[in-house]
């Protein structure tokens, strides 16, 4: 009878087994199909992640690109609209250190048409920050300006503010 109920009891435990081991098919349908819902979502997440990231170094790019044009707009203003020469002074020797050298050519454009520039005399940046000294008024806005390897602005092209 031991012998009996030991063999009863030794199949039941293998067909548990076996049951176990065959899954229920809709069961396991749902949990792929949970599990590539899943795989989508992440992806879809390191996409917008890699996106925002772009739109940062982009954000980035531009505020480095615009930022030399706002500082020296910024002294441009600060020299011509300063209370006193010393005042006027230190800003013109802070300007100074974003260009290459104070001997910097700024050209200024007196008209432009089909895409031909006409340019006043050239200058200097060191004559021009003097020049916005003594006038107290900026009447031209920056066009463009060019770098070298270090960052430093090599020449300016100035147009008038309309």
């Amino acid at each position: 009878m031991l012998v009996i109920l030991l063999l009863l009891v030794g199949a039941s435990c293998k067909s548990k087994k076996a049951t176990m081991a065959v899954t229920d098919p809709a069961s396991e349908k749902a949990k792929m199909e949970q599990e590539a819902a899943m795989r989508k979502q992440q992806e879809a997440e390191a996409a917008r992640k890699q996106e925002l990231e772009a739109e940062a170094r982009a954000a980035e790019a531009k505020r480095k690109e615009t930022e030399p044009y706002r500082k020296l707009d910024n002294y441009f203003s600060a020299i011509s609209n300063s209370s006193s020469l010393a005042s006027a002074n230190s800003s013109i020797s802070e300007a100074l250190t974003l260009f290459a050298s104070k001997d910097t050519p700024v050209l200024i454009v007196i008209s432009e048409e089909n895409g031909q520039k006409d340019y006043d005399r050239p200058t200097t940046i060191g004559e021009y920050l003097n020049y916005l000294k003594d006038q107290k008024k900026s009447i031209n806005k920056i066009n463009q300006l060019q770098f070298d390897n270090a960052g430093k602005i090599t020449e300016v092209e100035l147009a008038t503010k309309n």
